[in-house]
């Protein structure tokens, strides 16, 4: 049963559009276990801000550790790679302010 919001249970909204979103659609089959969050994403258009509650971005910022897998990104340079960086850097800044310091420390991905 998915986790239910509280009344004091944040929504943060992101607005994530063009490659940055091409490439978080790709991993959406890494989320089959966070109760919607894959088919939220696989139906996002980047039109309007989606929002995200704690529990959801504590799972897209999971995704770091595919920016690490070299199958994934075997070179580090590539416009995927960056794109998905560069969001889930974003992604992690807002939890940061928002909710405390990430679990998973800010790590080079290099």
């Amino acid at each position: 049963m998915p986790p239910k919001p509280g009344i004091r249970d944040k929504k943060l909204y992101f607005l994530i559009t063009g490659d940055e979103l091409k490439e978080l659609q790709r991993y959406t089959w890494l989320m089959s276990e966070a109760f919607g969050l894959d088919s939220r994403i696989s139906n996002y258009k980047g039109k309007r801000p989606i929002g995200f509650y704690s529990w959801d971005l504590d799972c897209l910022l999971g995704l770091e550790y595919t920016l690490k897998d070299e199958r994934e990104y075997p070179d580090k340079n590539t416009d995927g790679y960056r794109n998905l960086e560069r969001l889930l850097s974003r992604l992690r800044e807002e939890y940061d302010k928002n909710f405390g310091r990430t679990r998973m420390r800010q790590r080079s991905y290099k």
